[in-house]
């Protein structure tokens, strides 16, 4: 790897705020807000909107959508059209 052209990359924070959840990984992103994290060492922290703690995927929550359901509506509504 060639030096001076790759970002820094080490510990940072990131807090999902929506579930008052943080976990300590390693990325390149950087923050001017520091944290005091479990093992006495002060990080950079990364407010996030959403985590696998608060997705809807990951908490079982989603919505299945009924695409079959939608279909048959758009069909009642405008009619079936012949396969040419």
């Amino acid at each position: 790897m060639r030096n001076g052209i790759h970002p820094a990359y080490g510990p940072v924070v990131f807090r999902d705020r929506a579930a008052n959840h943080a976990f300590l990984t390693r990325s390149t992103m950087s923050s001017d807000k520091t944290i005091e994290w479990e093992d006495g060492h002060t990080y950079p922290v990364v407010d996030v909107e959403i985590s696998n703690v608060s997705h809807p995927f990951y908490t079982g929550t989603a919505r299945v959508l009924d695409t079959a359901g939608r279909v048959e509506r758009f069909e009642r509504r405008f009619g079936k059209r012949g396969r040419a």
